[in-house]
């Protein structure tokens, strides 16, 4: 009897151990970090940035300068001169607001230019990840840097479709 327990149990630890996930933790941000074509690209990003920000900088001081000037002169003014150095003002202001989207807004120059620079390295990453988990036989890979993410899962694990089944959608 307790031969047939111990074999039923060893067996029952093979079968778990055969069937257990392998799964690995990276952290990407640490080993972007050690890459020297990415540190490269961030100097470039921020050189862009700090050029971009005087230019919006420059603008906006001469705004500034244009509103004061306009408040000085305000009292003086007739009534169509105002309306006219008012819209000029308000088109101005609209310059500087377009410009800070355009240059730092969603989808701007900043971020295409991190695309340009920072996704190939990114993608570099991933590619070197993704040859890890199938050499290793990994079924998940996780990354810490910025809360834990799937970084890589095996497809065969993917139940989306089973999922869908189940709620009815075809």
């Amino acid at each position: 009897m307790k031969k047939i327990l111990l074999s039923a149990l060893a067996m029952t630890a093979i079968v778990l151990v055969a069937t257990a996930q392998r799964y690995a933790v990276i952290d990407t941000k640490y080993i972007l970090d050690k890459m020297p074509e990415y540190k490269e690209a961030q100097k470039k990003l921020d050189q862009f940035s700090e050029q971009w920000q005087q230019e919006i900088e420059v603008k906006q001081r001469d705004l500034d300068k244009m509103y004061r000037s306009y408040e000085a002169e305000q009292v003086m003014l007739s009534e169509e001169l105002r309306k006219k150095r008012e819209d000029e003002l308000f088109n101005r202001e609209k310059e500087v607001r377009d410009l800070q989207k355009k240059r730092f807004g969603f989808e701007g120059d900043l971020f295409k230019k991190r695309q340009e620079l920072v996704k190939p390295l990114q993608d570099k990453v991933y590619n070197a990840v993704q040859k890890l988990a199938v050499a290793r036989q990994y079924d998940f890979i996780l990354d810490k840097s910025e809360g834990i993410t799937v970084i890589f899962a095996d497809p065969k694990l993917d139940k989306s479709d089973d999922v869908l089944r189940e709620i009815g959608v075809k």
